[in-house]
């Protein structure tokens, strides 16, 4: 079973394509994170939004997408 449920991402978003987009992003933001804190400095990433027991990037980012901690905006091509 896959949580958070893709009805529960949808709500939150537009389309799939814009969940999993969002999704992606946050997940390497993530990785970032975790990789610059090994390495002592962290002040530019933004830690987890939720407390989750699971280590997976993708899932911490779902969740929060879920939760609705995620904002998202569609750029202005003009």
């Amino acid at each position: 079973m896959i949580k958070p449920r893709v009805d529960e991402l949808l709500d939150r978003t537009d389309s799939h394509y814009a969940a999993v987009l969002v999704a992606a992003k946050r997940a390497r933001q993530l990785n970032s994170y975790y990789r610059a804190l090994g390495e002592g400095s962290y002040e530019e990433y933004t830690p987890p939004m939720v407390e989750t027991a699971t280590g997976n990037y993708l899932t911490i980012a779902l969740e929060e997408l879920a939760q609705g901690k995620l904002e998202y905006h569609y750029r202005d091509r003009s």
